[in-house]
């Protein structure tokens, strides 16, 4: 098979036919990348070379492995915060810590892809995502103030920095102000234009034009060689500082976690071009291959950027190929022109990353969740703040937990139990179940919601309670839909089962899961629930339930009608008892 065989049968988007649209598109992706992935390498507090590594191999090593056509992987505002928030600045060789972070930020992507880890995101509520998005959003925005106005404000975090900021306003640089305000002016006003995206490039240029007019004229204006020298070459592969991998494992899990959550919105969100969707592990796996070879190729970690997707999208791609084509714009730019990239003015990138901070911000969707009522209200706000106040990458896990915390919350509240009413002709109709069981009587209970540990408290109180008047009926309890029922709640069910014995009542179980059953073996905690008292339903929808009702009434009859019986003997026996004495 050629070459050419094999790319189509392996990429059959890629077609000569879509060559020069996917051309125009990858070449306004990769020029508008240089001075993005320089912005995000600032924002991540590491070399702004890292950033630009980190868009070119990661955005091409995803691709060759996403099955989501345009899913560009570049590196996010919201990673890049996670990044700054690693203490990278006290390991022996803070460069090849930041690749080796990305490696194994790549390696926890390619495992949670293989291992089809993608449920797992549904455990986050929109409340935790928005309050962490809009956290993120404020961080970008604060995170840049030092860039934008030249003055280095002390503070343990990006918001007691602003404050000391906001408090010593006279201390700012006219001239760095100047080109920021400029550059986010220009920024604003060219986006509107045909220049579209590329109004970004432009931007960043004339604001690093008017700071090199300030520096002619005495002014002292920050530029990338400041900090960095951009090579004229591309890098070689670096090896990992393999005995740091283990401790990277925390941060690379939280960045895995945001590159995943933005990576499934493009999955989800953006179809390919024949119209499907593509399938979210796979995608998981394509983005960590980009890591692990930005990482390899002296790049900081990357994800799923939905912004990148979009605008290589609405600049005509037709495939895979314009992300691709985008990576070798962004080398010939580095090779030809990276004298240039060194006179790139920080303000002015400062400048780009705080319109991209506000438009991470979507205060709709804050009000949306706000008016959703005071749980959700308090998640969001909770996340933002802890968001705001501590490491990112503590932040995440936190989000997930109170995430999950509030899902088992929400599904142990929710159980609710309703009594079947079986009539004579056969219908069932739900009623409010009674408060204590009746003697001689079948009662059917109903419980909706999930059946797990958390909700076998709220079962039990629910249950009609069992006294010494409740004698001779039975109680059936029909569970369906559960995949098992756990050590507590079959707890619970013993509990109220020895109850019903003592009163010479029982408890039948109707169940569309054999699981279950055997679970109930396991646990011990239901030994004598027999076969005759344990029923496994059909598919046919109320078969098992009434079998179990019919049955039941049956017992009830047969030990009603032997009670009285029995009675008379006892006394029949006294009696004889007494005359003996006489």
């Amino acid at each position: 098979m050629g070459i050419r065989s094999l790319i189509r049968s392996r990429y059959p988007d890629i077609k000569r036919a879509n060559t020069r649209d996917d051309a125009m598109a990858g070449l306004v992706l990769g020029v508008e990348s240089v001075p993005d992935g320089l912005a995000n390498g600032l924002l991540a507090g590491v070399n702004p070379v890292a950033g630009l590594y980190g868009y070119l191999y990661g955005m091409v090593g995803a691709a060759f492995f996403t099955s989501a056509s345009f899913m560009a992987v570049q590196a996010t505002g919201a990673m890049a915060i996670i990044v700054a928030d690693v203490d990278l600045a006290g390991r022996d060789d803070p460069a090849r810590s930041l690749f080796t972070l990305s490696i194994v930020t790549g390696i926890v992507m390619v495992v949670a892809g293989l291992l089809k880890l993608g449920t797992v995101l549904r455990f986050v509520s929109k409340a935790v995502m928005t309050g962490f998005i809009t956290a993120v959003g404020l961080n970008i925005i604060l995170g840049q103030l030092d860039n934008f106005t030249g003055y280095d404000a002390a503070g343990a975090n990006r918001v007691s920095r602003a404050l000391d900021l906001v408090t010593h306003l006279w201390k700012i640089d006219l001239a760095t102000t100047a080109v920021g305000v400029a550059t986010i002016a220009l920024i604003v006003v060219l986006q509107r234009t045909a220049l579209g995206s590329l109004g970004l490039v432009v931007a960043v240029v004339v604001g690093s034009g008017i700071a090199a007019v300030f520096d002619a004229l005495g002014s002292d204006v920050l530029v990338v060689r400041d900090i960095a020298d951009v090579p004229r070459a591309l890098p070689f592969i670096t090896m990992p500082v393999f005995g740091e991998m283990f401790g990277f494992l925390l941060p690379a899990a939280s960045l895995a976690f945001v590159g995943l959550v933005q990576g499934a919105g493009i999955s989800a969100g953006i179809p390919n071009a024949d119209g499907s969707f593509s399938d979210g592990s796979t995608d998981f796996v394509g983005q960590g291959a980009g890591n692990i070879a930005a990482g390899l190729f002296q790049g900081m970690p990357v994800g799923g950027s939905m912004s990148a997707s979009s605008l290589v999208i609405a600049a005509g791609a037709r495939s895979r190929l314009a992300l691709i084509i985008a990576g070798g714009v962004m080398a010939v730019v580095i090779l030809a022109f990276g004298g240039l990239v060194n006179y790139v003015a920080m303000p002015a990138l400062a400048g780009l990353l705080i319109v991209v901070g506000y438009g991470t911000i979507k205060p709709h969707q804050v009000i949306s969740v706000a008016k959703t009522g005071s749980v959700q209200l308090t998640v969001m706000t909770t996340t933002l703040v802890l968001t705001m106040l501590i490491p990112l990458q503590y932040a995440v896990l936190v989000g997930v937990g109170i995430a999950t915390i509030l899902h088992v919350v929400r599904q142990s509240t929710g159980l609710t139990t309703r009594q079947i009413e079986i009539t004579d002709d056969g219908r069932m109709r739900e009623i409010d179940p009674v408060a204590v069981v009746p003697p001689a009587s079948a009662i059917v209970l109903q419980p909706y919601g999930s059946v797990f540990f958390a909700t076998a408290a709220a079962l039990e109180e629910q249950m009609p309670d069992v006294t010494p008047e409740s004698r001779n009926s039975v109680v059936i309890l029909r569970i369906r839909g559960a995949d098992e029922i756990g050590a507590t709640l079959s707890e619970v069910l013993g509990r109220y089962m020895r109850a019903l014995n003592d009163v010479d009542s029982k408890l039948m179980v109707v169940t569309d899961n054999p699981r279950i059953r055997r679970q109930l073996d396991a646990t011990g905690a239901l030994r004598s629930l027999d076969d005759q008292n344990l029923y496994i339903g059909t598919e046919w929808l109320g078969e098992t339930v009434k079998r179990a009702y019919v049955d039941a009434l049956a017992w009830i009859e047969q030990t009603s009608a032997t009670a009285p019986s029995d009675a008379s003997a006892t006394t029949d026996e006294e009696d004889a008892t007494d005359a003996d004495e006489v």
